[in-house]
Parts: structure tokens; sequence; C-alpha cells
């Protein structure tokens, strides 16, 4: 099965963490978001991988390479992101039968897609309490009769997870006209397929949509709690650590640190002396975390520091950040609400009582500064000495 892989977007709702970064290219436990779903093609039985990049392509082709877990890897450039059906029309040049398609941004559990693949032609379900916010499936049994984007009145709870295998016919119904917000859909080549096959209904177990940076940390919290214990690191005497921690190569662990996993410590990494990580956090590759630092629930990525006295929870922090001494991200809501953040422009419920702060690469605080729960910093941001920062910066 010749597997398409959507990986074009920059991801404008996950800003400032992709201003130089694709999204399904941001650090899911030990890989990019992209590599698990890849992974779960090649576990379904995927003969090729065609990746369709555009925004940082080079990322994605320096990572993935001629070849990925022996499947063999093409790519196809989208010139313009002008939707889903446009970015498969882009690697259409490359497919010859029934092909896969998978967003490059999603998360899907392995064992829901073999049985996709199966079942071809055949688009993944997903079972949600609000089906208005989705593209909805009409189903008579397995078969699907119809898909509706975000109804009133929904026919099913049945969401399309955007995990798709189109017959060969599919590859001449990419010429779609453009819908109402100006993009190709490919769910209207799903329709044309609808009409022309039976089409199955393939619900999947667990499904996640990692669109903006809440849901990066849901995704971290999904992969890190696969973890297995194992320590190839330095790990001193003196340390603490408890269940399902990975410290790799090339890592080192102090003495005094306490480690509750699950918790990765990605290659390079150096953590205390005398810091406690725990709660599902992912320490990037070459990452500091240093003398009496709190981190919870948090990626941390690569080359950032947090060198002193600082607490983190909650948060995701971009490349090459540094937190000064006494830095402390505020990540409760006292009030019970949950915590909001600006998207796009828009104040958005993350749906999360306790969620900390999103900062950019580059970012750099001073000494004995707060960060107030929800606040977003850009790119480059800088928190002067005993700042409280109440509103994106």
């Amino acid at each position: 099965m010749q597997t398409v892989i959507l990986a074009a977007g920059q991801g404008t709702r996950m800003r400032p963490l992709t201003d130089s970064l694709p999204k399904p290219m941001l650090p899911v436990a030990d890989r990019p978001l992209v590599a698990h779903v890849a992974d779960a093609a090649v576990d379904a039985g995927a003969s090729e991988l065609v990746f369709v990049v555009g925004y940082e392509a080079e990322e994605v082709r320096s990572f993935f390479g001629e070849t990925y877990r022996d499947v063999p890897v093409s790519f196809a450039r989208q010139r313009t992101q002008q939707g889903t059906a446009d970015a498969v029309r882009a690697a259409r040049e490359h497919l010859d039968g029934p092909f896969a398609v998978l967003n490059g941004d999603n998360l899907y559990e392995p064992s829901d897609v073999r049985p996709l693949f199966e079942r071809a032609p055949a688009v993944g379900a997903i079972r949600v309490e609000n089906p208005q916010n989705y593209g909805v499936l009409s189903t008579a049994g397995e078969r699907v009769t119809g898909i509706v984007e975000k109804p009133e009145n929904p026919p099913t709870n049945l969401a399309n997870a955007g995990a798709y295998v189109f017959p060969d016919d599919a590859r001449q119904w990419l010429e779609v006209e453009a819908s109402e917000r100006g993009e190709y859909e490919l769910t209207d080549v799903l329709a044309q397929t609808i009409d022309a096959f039976d089409v199955h209904a393939v619900e999947m177990g667990r499904w996640l949509d990692v669109g903006r940076p809440w849901e990066l940390l849901s995704a971290n919290e999904w992969k890190l709690g696969e973890l297995d214990r194992r320590l190839d690191g330095d790990v001193a005497k003196s340390a603490t650590l408890r269940g399902d921690v990975v410290v790799e190569a090339g890592a080192r662990i102090e003495p005094g640190v306490v480690v509750e996993g699950p918790v990765l410590v990605r290659e390079g990494a150096r953590i205390g002396p005398n810091a406690y990580l725990r709660g599902h956090t992912l320490v990037g590759p070459e990452a500091r975390i240093g003398q009496s630092v709190e981190v919870k629930n948090s990626v941390v990525m690569r080359d950032s520091a947090l060198p002193h006295l600082s607490y983190v929870g909650d948060s995701v922090l971009g490349r090459d950040v540094n937190l000064g001494a006494g830095t402390n991200v505020a990540n409760l809501r006292h009030d019970g609400e949950s915590v909001r953040q600006t998207v796009k422009g828009e104040r958005v419920s993350t749906g999360r009582r306790k969620f900390g702060v999103v900062v950019g690469d580059g970012v750099k605080t001073g000494i004995n500064s707060t960060l107030n729960a929800g606040v977003v910093l850009s790119t480059g941001a800088r928190v002067g000495p005993g700042e409280t920062v109440l509103r994106d910066r």
C-alpha cells in the first residue's frame, strides 16, 4: 500500500513553535510527530512512503532520507498550501494503484491503521462527543453513505479521522472545485469515492489531532506513557529514578536528582544537581535542567536551558530558550476554570485546568521573572529581571 503522508503545512495555530519548524516535525517523545505517523503506516504494511512537503521541507527530507525502516521514501512538493486534495495532487505522479493518505499531524494507534489498509477503500472514523466540530460520516452498517462538514444536526457521532485508503480511480478525482474557504478538499474526493464504491468506515480506538500547543502536550503524554525503563546514559548513584524513565546514551543525571516517570531525557541533555522531573516530561537533546529546578509535565526542546532555581509546569518550551535564575511559571487558575490561550488572535480554552506557557525559540527571561498561565512568548522575546508577564509578548 503506497501511503501519502501530508506534511507540507506550517501549523499557524502552533505559533511560535512553528516559526522555523514545520508542525509535523515538532517533538513527540523520541521522534518528530510525523515519524509516529510513518511508523503506523510501516507497521500496517506500507510499501512506499510519499511525503508531501512544503514549509521548511528540508527538515522532513533530512530526517527520513531515501528509506525509512527499510521502506522506500519519496517526496512531493506542494508549492502553495491550498488544501488536502491539492496536497495529494502534488503526489499523484508517484502513485500507481490504490493508495492511503494520512495526516502528518495526527496520531493513530498502529493497530488501527492495518484494518484500514485491509478494508480498502476505507476511511478512518473516531467517535466524538461534539460531532458538530468535525467532518461527520453517515453510515449504513460499516458502509459510508456520505460526509458532511460541521453539521448543525450530525447524522452520527462518527468523525472523519483524516485517514483514508482510496481506489486507483481516485487519482482522477483530485481536480475538485475549491470549497467555500478557498481550498481543494480531500473530503470532496472521498464523496466521489463513496458514490462509486463501497467505502468502509473503520473505527479507530484512539486518535489525536495535534493542532495547538496543548495538544502537543497531549501527544507527548500519550507516547511518553508507552516508555519502557531504559538507562543508557550516565546516572549518579545518589539520583533517584522511579518508574518508566529513559535516559539516552550521552545524557547525564547529576547527584541528588529525582525523576518520576514517565520521563524521557534525550542524548546530550544534563539534569541537576538536585533537580526534580515528573509527569510526562520530555527533555530534548543537549538541553540543560540545572540546580534545584522542577519541571512537570512539559516539553523542553533541543538546546534549551533552565539552569537555576526555576519551576516550569504543563508548558512547551521551544529550542535554545534560556530561563534566568528564579523564573517561575504559573500553571493553575484558582477559579477552577480552564486556562485560555490566544490562538490566531482569538482567546481559546485549552480544556486544561493546569496549563503553563508556550515559549518560542530563542526566548530569554531575566532572574526572578514570573510567567502567568496561558502566556505565549514569541520567538526571540525578552523578559527583564523581576518582571511579571500577564499578557502575551
